[in-house]
């Protein structure tokens, strides 16, 4: 096998492990990584952009709410122990998923791993009753402990 061939057929076989990957993360059960959503510049990254409008799982873990009898949550990938957008003080999360229920939430403990699994959505969206803004959320969503 010459240099021409070993980098052909290596670059099929990477095609067809990221296909593979790509057609993993299309399955609701596996979970996606939030970071994995996003491009080092802050854009959607392709498998973003390919799994918009499709159900996913993500895991992380639940920010305490921002009020009682509030049907949206947002998750991180790491425990926060206060509300970021509450406090002054608390650090901005870098990486965050608003999640949006049918129903009110039952909190779960910030230190506690969840799963969530909801309808992609990419693109700015200021939710009407709290304010909050979005660029990625998760939508019809549910969520169980990890």
């Amino acid at each position: 096998m010459n240099r021409r061939q070993f980098l052909a057929a290596t670059t099929v076989l990477g095609l067809g492990i990221e296909t593979g990957l790509v057609r993993a993360a299309r399955s609701a059960d596996m979970p996606i990584r939030m970071r994995a959503l996003y491009n080092k510049d802050g854009s959607f990254s392709d498998l973003a952009q390919s799994l918009e409008g499709q159900r996913i799982t993500v895991d992380g873990f639940m920010a305490p709410p921002l009020k009682a009898d509030i049907r949206f949550f947002v998750l991180t990938k790491k425990p926060l122990a206060v509300c970021p957008f509450c406090e002054t003080e608390a650090e901005w999360p870098e990486d965050i998923l608003a999640i949006y229920t049918k129903r009110s939430i039952e909190v779960v403990s910030y230190t506690r791993k969840i799963l969530t699994r909801g309808l992609l959505e990419l693109g700015a969206f200021q939710d009407p009753d709290t304010g909050f803004a979005s660029r990625v959320r998760l939508t019809d969503a549910v969520y169980e402990r990890a």
